[in-house]
């Protein structure tokens, strides 16, 4: 990281990650080309989960290359005094891995609407039968993660 004085810590960078709107997945296509696409996530520890179609231009490329990175993203509001950007933001990068086993799909599942959904917990287990077969969950293991930020003057 060019700007040491801007980085942030371990703690911090993964408070980003928790707290984003949603992150920007970065991997290679299945041929070869970068390609980045959002996603709604959710962390536990060091995994980090998210849900997909069965098959695409992401699932291609995640299944000939798992080396990925999320950019997350949690604020950032353009200065009306200088030329600059207030923000947080945080890099991770890892390994994904498609999760094919029933019982961990449905955690992840659940896991990621309690996060982004909390108000349709009473529906969730019906929601989730109908449409589990037919849903991608990914597991991203987290291999390292660091955090920026330009706090605003107070």
């Amino acid at each position: 990281m060019r700007r040491k004085d801007r980085a942030l810590s371990t703690e911090a960078a993964l408070q980003i990650i928790d707290a984003c709107p949603f992150a920007t997945l970065s991997l290679i296509d299945g041929e070869g080309m970068p390609y980045g696409v959002p996603i709604t996530i959710v962390r536990e520890g060091s995994a980090v989960y998210f849900h997909s179609a069965l098959e695409g231009r992401k699932i291609d490329g995640l299944r000939k290359n798992s080396h990925v990175s999320l950019s997350c993203v949690e604020k950032a509001e353009n200065s009306q005094t200088d030329y600059t950007v207030y923000y947080t933001s945080a890099i991770l990068k890892g390994r994904a891995e498609e999760i094919t086993e029933e019982e961990e799909k449905l955690y992840a599942l659940e896991l990621l609407c309690r996060r982004h959904t909390p108000q349709l917990m009473k529906t969730f287990s019906s929601y989730a039968q109908r449409f589990l077969r037919v849903t991608g969950v990914w597991k991203i293991t987290v291999e390292s993660v660091s955090g920026k930020g330009n706090s605003k003057p107070e």
